[in-house]
């Protein structure tokens, strides 16, 4: 069965729903690896509805809700000049900053449509190349992401709760 992804942007008026795909996609990632205190600050201070709703008000950050059928099965945030999490690339680049897909829906080839709609909005922006950080414990990912063809350059703290976590940083040039 072919699974078709359609994505739009998420308006401002639908915070409930992001701050829910959100929040869902984060937990069903990585609380199984994460104690249930630093997920609850990263949850409480990062995917916090009204963190979520600054962002969404950012004109440099867009996000998409992705649907299968009718179903909301993931969404994406992409970051433009100073919205960007890290200053590598400037000018050339913009950022992946959340990327996903919810677990009953993975493995059937939406991550890669959202993937590659997220490259054709950047291009459609002139950039050049483009960044994500992922984890680097998230093997899943990163095969995913080498898959695609992007190459690690560095890496950055990511902060959850009290846990000082590594990001890996990829990059792609197109």
């Amino acid at each position: 069965m072919l699974f078709k992804l359609h994505i739009r942007p998420a308006q401002k008026t639908e915070l409930e729903t992001l701050h829910a795909i959100s929040v869902q996609t984060f937990k069903e990632t990585f609380e199984a690896e994460n104690t249930k205190e630093n997920m609850a600050v990263y949850l409480n201070n990062q995917l916090g509805q009204e963190q979520i709703g600054n962002e969404l008000s950012n004109s440099n950050t867009s996000f998409y809700f992705a649907y299968c059928n009718d179903a909301l099965v993931g969404y994406l945030k992409l970051n433009f000049e100073e919205a960007q999490k890290e200053v590598v690339l400037k000018g050339k680049a913009f950022e992946i900053e959340r990327i996903y897909i919810l677990k009953a829906y993975q493995g059937k080839g939406l991550g890669t449509q959202l993937f590659n709609n997220a490259l054709k909005m950047g291009k459609e922006k002139g950039c050049q190349q483009m960044w994500l950080g992922v984890w680097e414990f998230n093997r899943k990912a990163i095969t995913f992401y080498e898959k695609k063809g992007l190459k690690a350059f560095g890496s950055h703290v990511f902060q959850l709760g009290n846990d000082r976590q590594k990001d890996i940083l990829m990059q792609l040039v197109f």
